[in-house]
């Protein structure tokens, strides 16, 4: 199997590459691989069955009147610009026999998250993305799912924001352990939570319909 994983020096893309076995993996990270830059999508060559689209930062802002117009714009590259650019490459290109994809987004793109609010647009963002492409993605053989954990003992979590952290902070290999059941799970346009010790699929409510 040919897995293609952005981010994938980092915690959690390490883990998922060990967690893939004899797997042949494509590691893409900086400085080599710039995500947000569609020129190097479209410059990367090869066929893949799989595919975790892992690359994220947080901006380390909570005051939104106090953002900076780097913290913004880095984050939307790395968070969206790296998914959505991913996912047009693999759709296009990439996957032409068909394969898998999990976009990993965060508990952040499913509850309000006041200590980084722009990560937290982000994640939304990429929740409501693989929601929405996952039809026409299944038309073609590619089924995509997002993978939400909770906080993860990796680089991405501040050191000055642990201490307020109230849940343990769960291992990357466990949380590679969900990426693989996400990844193999027959259907699509789902968004898997992680939690410590449990690993589920959101339900998402249905919306008021007219009066």
């Amino acid at each position: 199997m040919k897995v293609l994983i952005t981010g994938g020096r980092g915690g959690l893309g390490r883990a998922f590459a060990q967690a893939l076995g004899d797997a042949e993996i494509t590691a893409l990270d900086l400085p080599d691989f710039d995500v947000g830059d569609s020129s190097v999508w479209r410059a990367l060559e090869g066929s893949y069955d799989a595919a975790f689209l892992n690359a994220g930062v947080v901006t380390g802002e909570s005051e939104i009147a106090a953002l900076t117009d780097e913290q913004y714009v880095r984050a939307l590259r790395a968070n969206i610009d790296g998914v959505v650019y991913g996912v047009r490459e693999l759709a296009a290109r990439l996957m032409p026999d068909g394969g898998a994809i999990v976009a990993t987004a965060s508990l952040a793109g499913l509850t309000a998250t006041p200590i980084d609010p722009i990560y937290a647009l982000t994640k939304h963002a990429v929740v409501g993305f693989v929601r929405s492409c996952a039809p026409q993605l299944a038309a073609r053989g590619i089924r995509i799912n997002a993978l939400c954990p909770g906080f993860t003992d990796t680089p991405i979590v501040p050191d000055e924001h642990r201490s307020a952290i109230d849940v343990p902070l769960m291992q990357p290999s466990f949380v590679a352990e969900a990426a693989l059941q996400a990844l193999n799970d027959p259907e699509t346009g789902g968004a898997w939570v992680v939690q410590p010790n449990r690993v589920v699929q959101f339900r998402f409510p249905n919306l008021p319909g007219p009066r």
